[in-house]
């Protein structure tokens, strides 16, 4: 599938590990793709970004990513479920902080020096990846871009998906801006 990526999208997915690196992350995961095509300039995902309005708000997104990973990657649709059930994932978030140190729950190791190679890509960066091929594909697209990364991060549910709606980017909005308004459909 690799061979089918534009300069632009093996970029993001380098910055992507980049990113599950630099945090200590045990696997990359999608919220590390989003991270990684914030970073990103002069590409067609940048473009789309910066046509939304979320060029001068990348920090807030950045915060956002890093406040969800606090919360063990729970989206705020899930925490306000859980808070529904009667459990306050911001209480039980603080405690474990208390005791352990603030991000704990977020899966990320601070001592690095345990890790040899490679991190493994999770589920959520498989699945976004998948995604981007098969919009790529259903819009008769011959490379996978870093635009179809980004649509696919639209398109499924998750923080990333969550976090950029907050911030007025949703798959509708990117096609409207990546395709002058063509069909809409997630693929």
């Amino acid at each position: 599938m690799f061979e089918r990526f534009t300069k632009d999208a093996r970029d993001v997915v380098r910055g992507a590990v980049e990113h599950a690196e630099r945090s200590g992350a045990q696997s990359v995961e999608a919220e590390h793709m989003l991270l990684a095509l914030l970073d990103r300039e002069a590409s067609r995902g940048s473009f789309a970004l910066a046509a939304l309005g979320l060029a001068e708000r990348r920090e807030t997104v950045r915060a956002a990513v890093v406040e969800a990973r606090r919360r063990a990657g729970l989206s705020r649709a899930e925490a306000d479920a859980l808070a529904g059930l009667g459990i306050d994932v911001s209480e039980i978030v603080a405690r474990i902080e208390e005791v352990h140190g603030v991000g704990a729950m977020s899966g990320d190791r601070k001592d690095k020096a345990w890790w040899s190679g490679r991190r493994p890509f999770g589920r959520t960066a498989k699945e976004v990846l998948e995604k981007a091929l098969r919009i790529a594909v259903s819009r008769r697209d011959r490379h996978i871009g870093d635009e179809h990364i980004l649509l696919a991060l639209t398109a499924r549910p998750g923080v990333p998906a969550e976090v950029l709606a907050d911030h007025a980017v949703t798959y509708e909005a990117l096609v409207r801006v990546l395709y002058g308004g063509g069909e809409a459909k997630a693929g």
